[in-house]
């Protein structure tokens, strides 16, 4: 399987990241997240990342951290749920675009229009002729973005069936996370080969040079956010464009005012003293 990494395999048999170090790193990283998107916002670069995947690769985990320092005023995720009656009579393409960046904006796509290669092929939810459409009219609309100047950048984690299992289980013993096991996971976990078959057809038909794949390996989930957070910074070219700490001066006061009286307010019971 290209891309995938075999049963029972970690990385190339490193141990995990050590926690103090990524934790670390990754403060140190994020400080550069910023930086990128003040770069971003000042010359009017408009960036699109896609996360493709597995089912419990770490997609998520990862947009997470990327989001996580910056101004969601100009960073946004897009994470389609199931297309309505009027979406599936459009363009196929329709209902991705009108999400995409304008001037100064980063759209992270949770899962992108590569749905239609991977999990509609696979559980039939789309027709072989609507598959070979998408594959024709894929490069060629992405060939379109970036000639619009639209940075596309698009990653696929890899995980193996071992650790997917494991992480599985680890959501349906925990149930604050029960909710990202859905059916359609559990579906997909007994077509593994298939998935596996798609993805390797997607990636031979969509790695074009304009907007090719990346490929994440995600079985340690701190060394996959770490290598993807700094592959994004090495392809955009930013510059250090963060303005200077402002110094505050001194509060003004104004003897006039005085507080209404506490107990003609409402307070949230304070329940950890």
């Amino acid at each position: 399987m290209v891309g995938d990494l075999g049963p029972g395999s970690e990385e190339g048999g490193l141990p995990k990241l050590d926690r103090p170090f990524y934790e670390t790193e990754l403060y140190r990283l994020q400080v550069e997240l910023v930086k990128m998107q003040y770069w971003i916002k000042h010359v009017g670069y408009r960036l699109i990342l896609v996360f493709e995947g597995r089912d419990a690769a770490g997609k998520g985990g990862t947009i997470k951290r990327i989001t996580e320092p910056m101004n969601p005023r100009g960073c946004r995720v897009v994470a389609l749920g199931t297309p309505s009656d009027q979406q599936n009579s459009q363009w196929y393409f329709q209902r991705y675009v009108e999400h995409f960046p304008s001037a100064g904006e980063i759209v992270l796509f949770d899962r992108s229009w590569y749905n239609r290669a991977g999990v509609e092929k696979v559980m039939g939810f789309c027709s072989p002729e609507q598959v070979d459409e998408f594959m024709l009219s894929c490069p060629e609309f992405e060939r379109m973005l970036v000639r619009s100047g639209i940075t596309l950048i698009k990653y696929w984690f890899s995980v193996s069936d071992e650790e997917q299992e494991a992480r599985f289980q680890s959501r349906l013993n925990d149930p604050a996370r029960r909710w990202k096991l859905s059916p359609m996971d559990l579906e997909s976990r007994d077509r593994w080969v298939d998935f596996s078959r798609a993805k390797d057809e997607m990636f031979a038909r969509t790695n074009i040079p304009e907007a090719p794949w990346f490929t994440v390996e995600a079985d340690d989930k701190r060394r996959a956010r770490l290598n993807c957070i700094r592959h994004l910074l090495s392809k955009v070219p930013y510059e250090d464009m963060t303005p200077k700490a402002v110094k505050l001066p001194p509060r003004r006061t104004e003897g006039t005012y005085k507080r209404p009286p506490l107990n003609e307010q409402f307070f949230v019971p304070n329940n950890y003293t």
